[in-house]
């Protein structure tokens, strides 16, 4: 009898840790009406088979439960967020999309805003001189050369004098991918890189003395691409994964200074030249220029162009409104206990629990499902497969007349 109860309890702790993990994932989310409802009704039948056979674990699940939703709620609706006068912020990459959106939620705070862009003569940064106040400063600042990183830590010095500076918001950022991993140029790997990782180390690195005197923040905007293997997305989640295993480093080396760090993961939204319709055949065009013919000849210029059209309907549906990411910007600065992690948009961390809690068939089936949905085979497989793989595939009834495209 004793056994059986000691084998219970042991049951009963690691069935908690499961839904403790769980449910870390799981609370943040902004799940849709209908995972919350299956979610939901999954839980309810698992308690009532508890409550059948261990009326204990009944309980210690319920308190578990309701503890981790309380303490989750108490995060969520904290009011309690420092006050913003008087604090120093530098944000990269507000010429368009997070960066100039957040700059004018964080003027209109009142931050001391230092707001890098590429052009100060240009769309963007003419926006924020007009909406914003006199205390943002606009700085032109590539984060790959490193001249214009030493101005722009001159100016922010010469600015604050003795001040620490508050806040750093690493958003600049580029998403040059286009196709399949064999496909993408080096010279778009190197970019994605020089941009994504080196730029945002460069920055974070210039300006961590100022943060580290304040026992400020550092804030960057990564992207799932960088943990999930979205697919045509290898050289930009190549340079996010870089990027995001740097900021983790950064969290455990800067907490004896003071200096906490947050990484925002945001869902898909229509930023930059993302809905640009032009943008993509230029990327397209790019593409079959300077590709080797063995390999064009291999994936074919209707397989690339499908891609392009994928990239551009994705991006066209794609939320228009960024206030989460802006939201979640405003929390990791802000809030006296901020998150290490901020999913910002609907999916996100519901993507991340079926990547940890599923096997990789599952995972592997959602991003598909959730990105890009290839119906044409390389060229060279349709080739080998003949009419016959063509006739299996083709149940779906995806084929054109001419047997060029087939389902995966």
């Amino acid at each position: 009898m004793e056994e059986h109860g000691l084998s219970l309890w042991i049951y009963i702790g690691v069935l908690t840790l499961m839904l403790m993990g769980a449910l870390q994932r799981v609370l943040p989310l902004h799940l849709s009406s209908g995972p919350a409802l299956v979610a939901w009704l999954g839980a309810s039948m698992l308690m009532e088979r508890l409550w059948a056979f261990w009326p204990a674990a009944m309980l210690l699940l319920t308190l578990t439960l309701g503890l981790a939703w309380w303490l989750r709620s108490t995060q969520i609706s904290q009011d309690a967020l420092l006050a913003p006068e008087g604090r120093a912020i530098c944000i990269t990459g507000c010429d368009s999309g997070f960066g100039k959106a957040a700059a004018k939620r964080l003027d209109t705070l009142g931050f001391k805003v230092f707001a890098t862009v590429m052009d100060l003569s240009g769309e963007g940064a003419m926006e924020l001189r007009s909406a914003c106040s006199s205390r943002l400063s606009l700085l032109q600042v590539d984060i790959t050369q490193p001249q214009q990183v030493q101005e722009m830590l001159l100016a922010i010095k010469t600015d604050l004098g003795l001040k620490g500076l508050w806040g750093l918001v690493n958003n600049a950022g580029v998403c040059v991918n286009f196709g399949d991993a064999e496909l993408s140029l080096m010279s778009t790997y190197r970019r994605c890189m020089e941009v994504n990782f080196f730029g945002s180390l460069s920055i974070t690195k210039t300006l961590l003395p100022l943060l580290r005197r304040s026992r400020g923040r550092i804030v960057t905007i990564s992207s799932p691409a960088g943990d999930q293997p979205f697919p045509c997305l290898a050289a930009y989640g190549a340079s996010k994964a870089a990027l995001n295993l740097l900021i983790n480093t950064l969290r455990h080396e800067l907490e004896p200074w003071g200096v906490q760090v947050s990484t925002i993961l945001p869902s898909s939204y229509r930023t930059g030249q993302s809905s640009n319709e032009v943008y993509w055949r230029r990327q397209q065009d790019h593409l079959l220029l300077n590709l080797c013919p063995a390999l064009l000849e291999d994936y074919g210029e209707d397989y690339l162009a499908e891609t392009r059209d994928l990239f551009q309907d994705h991006a066209r549906k794609a939320a228009e409104d960024l206030s989460p990411v802006v939201n979640a910007i405003v929390q990791a600065l802000l809030s006296p206990q901020p998150c290490v992690r901020y999913y910002a948009g609907p999916g996100v961390g519901f993507m991340y629990f079926i990547s940890s809690y599923l096997p990789y068939r599952f995972s592997d089936t959602f991003l598909q499902k959730l990105f890009v949905k290839k119906k044409l085979m390389p060229q060279a497989l349709r080739r080998q497969s003949g009419f016959g793989l063509h006739t299996v595939v083709n149940n779906n009834n995806n084929n054109n007349n001419n047997n060029e495209k087939s389902e995966q």
